[in-house]
């Protein structure tokens, strides 16, 4: 299986998100959905997802977490970098989240449209002893059994388009959209040309239409 980034990393980025995590609740007294959804906006979240060096590697949790607030336009005037932790739920949130987006190469952003920081800190008494793998199938689990809508129906509906237009616009034939949508029909074993033509017509790449395995 493809992950991420490279494993040579892991470790690193498991700490720093889970450094980053604790010290943004415990020093700055953030909401942690509050800071999540500042580390994906600030566009760190990207860079981090993809194992750029200095975010996953480079920075120290408290520097990760600084630099995040000063890209959200917050003051960290005053503010000393931590150096013990004591491994709170709130740092196991950051460190089982940056195994979470490594393993399943999700987006933070898809992330946190699926389940909140609270959701998963809701998971720290029966899951921080278990394995991390453990951890990934349960919040796939948590995701699944929510029957979210698809990624090719959440795009469509940002275009402002019915299934009917979609399909006169792209050539896909509607019921092939309607079973993609009801998930009749897995859209990640869709020809090449059937994504590209929904994605010409969506503003968006191929990848963005395809769903994550649970």
């Amino acid at each position: 299986m493809i992950h991420a980034y490279s494993e040579n990393y892991l470790d690193d980025a498991m700490r720093n998100l889970g450094e980053a995590f604790d010290f943004a609740h415990a020093v700055c007294h953030l909401d942690l959905d509050n800071f999540f959804a500042m580390f994906i906006n600030s566009g760190i979240a990207d860079l981090f997802g993809n194992g750029h060096p200095k975010y996953v590697a480079g920075l120290s949790g408290t520097e990760l977490a600084m630099e995040v607030m000063r890209k959200s336009g917050l003051s960290v005037n005053g503010l000393q970098a931590q150096v013990e932790y004591d491994y709170s739920p709130e740092y196991w949130v950051g460190w089982a989240l940056a195994y979470f987006q490594w393993f399943t190469k999700r987006p933070f952003k898809n992330i946190a449209e699926c389940v909140t920081m609270q959701e998963i800190l809701q998971l720290y008494p029966t899951l921080h002893e278990a394995s991390e793998e453990k951890f990934v199938e349960t919040v796939n689990r948590l995701i699944c059994n929510k029957h979210l809508p698809t990624r090719l129906q959440k795009r469509r509906k940002d275009a402002q388009l019915t299934q009917k237009e979609l399909a006169g616009r792209s050539g896909v034939k509607l019921r092939t959209i309607q079973q993609y949508e009801m998930r009749a029909k897995n859209i990640n074993k869709a020809a090449a040309e059937t994504l590209l033509q929904l994605a010409q017509v969506l503003y968006c790449s191929i990848e963005d239409l395809l769903e994550y395995d649970c």
